[in-house]
């Protein structure tokens, strides 16, 4: 007996701040999956300065609290321009929507003090939209001692069933998702036991150092397809003092964009301090794939805007230690757009919300029990 199918808008705007991705998807919060519509709108440059000026102005909690009317104003904008989009977005598609994820954009992650904060006012949304919203996904995961992130490993599961059934990829089977931090999922198989198949780390910056530093030494928002990287020259030297200071020991916590600076850097030129950048993204993310790794010989599919960084890609690759052990391939190969994976996540993330299905699990977000994630609103 098939479950009845939702349709669902996943939101999503990640660390680097540049806009929204937004999908509409079909699936019964499960096993059932169908991608509709995938389209993206970048935030206009006001609402992105302001957003990255705040950003870096909130530093700890207390600081939540001194910019709290600031960052309230901030939030209706957010929320207002995912509205708008949305709207046009419905003009054209004349379907019913039974839910929207929104999942808003994180300003604060300090999960062991059981704090995030991503702006995004669900109920305002609903009222706009006049639709049910699903938000605020990942406050119950930390109430439950959970990292509150990634979230995606339970899609990465869904997909990889499909992947499996069209191209025999076989198990196991990962995902490494760069954005602007980098995560990592690995599912041994596919059975009804998520705990015991699905495991998920955050590994490494993914896009953050790169990008950080290309919008602060040039007028570009980011390195297309690493080009400014390969006209540098990699500083060996710098590279060796900050990797003999720095070291990720644990892959138990989530990272922020603030865990992570590219002040090392200073004084090299645009292209040599970009090119020196990449590689120590390459080497952290290397490094967090061995140091994760319980299976040789894994496929990990790459999604993120991160993936089509040759520059970064390569980096990686030449950075593992046991380079015949993983096969590092584009997800876009197994008919899926590396773009908005996340955005189609959210999407079904408030599916199970709504259904009262777990969103996160002690293997991926080392929450103490399943955890259904995220608040409803619904639209009367």
């Amino acid at each position: 007996m098939k479950r009845k199918l939702y349709t669902s808008i996943g939101l999503m705007s990640g660390t680097s701040m540049d806009g929204v991705d937004i999908s509409i998807i079909q699936s019964d919060g499960q096993y059932q999956f169908y991608n509709i519509l995938d389209v993206y709108f970048e935030y206009d440059v006001e609402l992105k300065a302001e957003l990255i000026r705040l950003r870096n102005l909130v530093l700890g909690e207390n600081d939540l609290y001194k910019h709290s009317k600031e960052l309230g104003n901030l939030e209706r904008k957010i929320t207002v321009f995912h509205a708008e989009k949305v709207n046009q977005i419905l003009i054209k598609y004349k379907h019913e929507i039974d839910l929207i994820g929104f999942h808003g954009q994180t300003i604060f992650h300090e999960p062991q003090k059981k704090i995030t904060k991503q702006l995004g006012d669900g109920k305002l949304l609903s009222q706009l939209l006049k639709k049910n919203v699903v938000y605020d996904f990942r406050k119950k995961d930390i109430e439950n001692d959970g990292q509150g992130a990634p979230l995606t490993p339970i899609f990465h599961y869904l997909i990889s069933n499909i992947v499996n059934e069209k191209f025999k990829t076989g198990f196991p089977i990962g995902f490494i998702n760069i954005g602007g931090i980098t995560n990592l999922t690995k599912i041994i198989s596919i059975s009804n036991n998520f705990e015991d198949n699905i495991t998920a780390y955050d590994i490494g910056p993914g896009n953050c150092l790169i990008d950080d530093w290309v919008r602060k030494n040039s007028n570009k928002k980011f390195d297309e397809n690493g080009n400014i990287s390969k006209a540098g020259k990699i500083d060996q030297l710098i590279t060796n003092q900050i990797i003999d200071n720095f070291n990720i020991d644990s892959y138990t916590k989530s990272l922020d964009v603030k865990d992570f600076d590219n002040s090392f850097a200073r004084g090299l030129s645009l292209e040599n301090g970009c090119s020196t950048i990449t590689n120590f993204t390459g080497y952290l993310i290397a490094r967090g794939i061995e140091n994760t790794a319980a299976n040789n010989k894994i496929k990990y599919l790459i999604c993120g805007g991160g993936r089509k960084n040759n520059a970064l890609i390569n980096s990686i690759k030449d950075n593992l230690k046991n380079k015949n052990d993983y096969i590092l391939d584009n997800i876009d190969k197994y008919g899926f757009n590396g773009d908005y994976i996340e955005s189609q996540a959210f999407g079904y993330l408030a599916i199970r919300s709504f259904l009262n299905l777990p969103i996160s699990f002690p293997g991926t977000t080392g929450c103490k029990e399943p955890t259904v994630g995220g608040k409803l609103v619904k639209y009367l």
